[in-house]
């Protein structure tokens, strides 16, 4: 993953990584902004300023940014999170140029049209009700609110409706102005290219691109709690969740392993026990998330009301097993292996190497060398792995269900279990 960066006089970082064997061409605008970043009275303002962004520039319709790059067989999108937004193309080699003037026209000169502002908040209501419908969806939203309840990072990315149709053009302009500058943005590509001429490309769209950003960043502060919604619907969801780890903690890539070995596949302890030893569930996983100041390690599993009551003791019976024995050798080699092998995977990927680039670049100043990643993944100890289960385990829960409940076990009852 070799890559040569250059930095504009406006502090633009300019990232690409060459593929000389390829015919295609990945290339991004990432900024370090997303739903993490918004004031309560403007929550989803990051996703609508995406949407709305292909919607028309000084020189462009809608129509014509599509067409610009389905003509040539390209493909255009863009994606929110809570800390980036994203606009990313993927074209054949020859159509870099076009890629990067389409990106940059859309991120600079969007005009926000008042009619497609309308149209497009009915979109995106639409867009938030599906997900309303959709529980094993909305959950994760709920639990995120649920862990850092009055915080940025735990409202949702497409906001509540009713804010979403209070959005003006103005709130849009006055959002891109605050949040998108150079400082906090990053434009990446991978493929058949050459840097010298990707450097100019971009240069000559993007010198003028304004300087600094201008907003503060909401804290992280990670509490826990409870979230219990009944449905009439046939499952039951819920997620079991603690305090995880920032992207920059000494136990992200411990923290990894772990829910790698704990739930990340087939052949992990979730897994087997509550599936395949049990048939309490279809599915049940663990995860991990990580934001700049603070993360989340989770249990989510979907389940039918009847097996709900008897689910939770068995997972944590698991979690306090994790927490008091040592992981076998073995355990932990399968799950080092696992984790080489997805990121190995995902950096033949262009697309997946731009967007790797892109982030850490906004996180961490620099690019990981992969071998960097791959030393700091096999230096992860037995030991390290039972002191991380125990770091996760040790913080308050959060607890979120939703779906056909009927008897479940409550929250102080879960709690009482962890401490036993």
């Amino acid at each position: 993953m070799q890559s040569q960066m250059t930095t504009l006089e406006n502090g633009l970082r300019i990232i690409s990584s060459s593929r000389p064997e390829t015919e295609t061409v990945s290339v991004g605008i990432w900024v370090k902004t997303g739903s993490a970043y918004e004031e309560m009275n403007v929550n989803g303002i990051s996703h609508f300023l995406e949407h709305m962004a292909f919607k028309g520039t000084k020189t462009r319709s809608a129509l014509e940014i599509s067409e610009a790059i389905e003509d040539v067989g390209g493909f255009l999108n863009a994606y929110t999170s809570r800390e980036f937004t994203a606009f990313y193309a993927k074209m054949l080699k020859n159509d870099l140029e076009l890629a990067i003037d389409v990106l940059t026209d859309i991120v600079q000169n969007s005009t926000f049209p008042e009619n497609e502002v309308s149209k497009e908040r009915e979109v995106v209501v639409q867009e938030i009700k599906q997900t309303i419908d959709t529980p094993d969806d909305i959950i994760f939203d709920y639990f995120q609110e649920t862990a850092f309840p009055g915080q940025a990072i735990g409202r949702t990315i497409l906001g509540p409706a009713e804010k979403v149709r209070s959005f003006t053009r103005d709130t849009i302009n006055n959002y891109l102005q605050s949040n998108y500058a150079a400082e906090n943005t990053i434009i990446c590509a991978v493929g058949n290219l050459k840097h010298d001429d990707f450097v100019n490309m971009v240069k000559q769209r993007m010198s003028g691109f304004r300087s600094k950003t201008d907003f503060k960043i909401g804290q992280q502060l990670y509490q826990g709690g409870v979230y219990a919604e009944k449905r009439d619907i046939e499952q039951a969801h819920v997620i079991l969740g603690f305090k995880g780890f920032d992207y920059a903690s000494d136990k992200y890539y411990p923290g990894m392993l772990f829910s790698t070995m704990f739930g990340g596949g087939m052949s992990s302890r979730l897994f087997q026990e509550i599936r395949e030893k049990r048939g309490l569930v279809y599915s049940v996983y663990s995860f991990t998330n990580s934001h700049t100041q603070s993360g989340l390690f989770g249990i989510y599993a979907g389940t039918t009301p009847d097996e709900l009551r008897e689910l939770m003791p068995v997972v944590v019976g698991e979690i306090n097993k994790a927490r008091n024995e040592k992981v076998a050798a073995k355990e932990l080699q399968r799950s080092k292996t696992q984790l080489k092998a997805s990121l190995l995977m995902s950096l033949e990927s262009s697309s997946s190497t731009s967007e790797v680039l892109a982030r850490q670049m906004l996180l961490f100043n620099r690019v990981l060398p992969v071998e960097e990643m791959i030393d700091m993944i096999e230096k992860v100890t037995l030991d390290d792995i039972q002191d991380t289960a125990q770091t996760i385990f040790a913080a308050k829960p959060t607890y979120a269900l939703l779906g056909s409940l009927g008897s479940y076990m409550g929250y102080d009852e879960v709690c009482r279990l962890l401490e036993a």
